[in-house]
């Protein structure tokens, strides 16, 4: 979350994802401020997960791309839109995006898939534990959460 910065920075990289690129186009877009605007394509930029790239000289106006480090986040976009579309936050009477596979053009969806059985696993019965590179910090979270099952 500290690369992506805040909802203004999930809502550029969004308008990436679905191909906008130009600074007019992502704020009208997201109706974001050109303050705000200006500030998270830097951070964006200076996290790696986007480029600049000059598109013309004069004036100077560029276009923003994502790095191979962004597309690392892209698989997010379509994971919040479509929990978005099970909340029914849209407000529209179907979901407003569909995400397909390119090769086949069948409709994806995103799941938790049990990598020794190969079933899928319900958002209820996945569990948290510590990983290897756990620090003290993870460890304390883990505990609420260990606790917090105890009290149920």
């Amino acid at each position: 979350m500290a690369a992506i910065g805040d909802r203004w920075g999930l809502l550029i990289l969004r308008d990436l994802v679905c191909g906008i690129s130009r600074y007019e186009d992502f704020r009208q877009s997201s109706g974001v401020t050109n303050a705000t605007l200006s500030d998270r394509l830097k951070h964006l930029e200076a996290n790696g997960l986007i480029e600049r790239r000059r598109y013309q000289s004069n004036p100077e106006r560029f276009e923003y791309h994502l790095t191979p480090k962004g597309w690392q986040v892209a698989p997010m976009m379509p994971v919040l839109a479509q929990i978005g579309d099970r909340l029914q936050l849209s407000g529209a009477a179907a979901p407003p995006l569909k995400f397909v596979n390119r090769k086949t053009g069948a409709e994806v969806r995103w799941s938790f898939i049990d990598q020794a059985s190969g079933e899928l696993v319900s958002p209820s019965d996945l569990g948290i534990v510590e990983g290897p590179g756990a620090d003290e910090a993870v460890r304390w979270r883990l505990s609420h959460r260990k606790a917090a099952a105890g009290r149920s």
